[in-house]
């Protein structure tokens, strides 16, 4: 069985961090998958406990979502990092993580939608 962990950065503003649990639930319904989310600070769970989780349910291979527009430091060095000690620890599951979300052709339509929307006199 495959899991999905959306991985976001963490914010102290609560708000920025049910955003990504909102997304990682609706991934879940909307796509019929095991998906949990985790967050590199300031949120819980971290991606060891996302992992966890995830391995209690029985998945056999994850893929981590990064909830992140570009391929900074985090992507770069911090979230690899993570997921080798997380595999290190479930040496029986396949981890692997998927590049971010600047490239791919719906982000655009997104800043489409939301220009459109402010166009109209509201926000998007």
């Amino acid at each position: 069985m495959n899991g999905f962990i959306v991985f976001g950065h963490g914010s102290r503003v609560e708000s920025a961090n049910e955003a990504v649990r909102a997304a990682a639930e609706k991934m879940a319904r909307d796509g019929g998958h095991v998906v949990e989310p985790a967050f590199l600070e300031l949120g819980h769970p971290d991606l060891a406990g996302a992992v966890e989780r995830l391995a209690e349910r029985g998945v056999q291979r994850i893929v981590v979502i990064p909830y992140f527009l570009t391929l900074g430091t985090h992507l770069r060095r911090d979230l690899p990092a993570l997921v080798k000690e997380a595999s290190a620890r479930h040496e029986n599951l396949d981890i692997t993580i998927t590049p971010p979300l600047d490239g791919h052709p719906a982000l655009v339509q997104a800043l489409l939608d939301r220009a459109k929307g402010a166009l109209a006199g509201g926000v998007g």
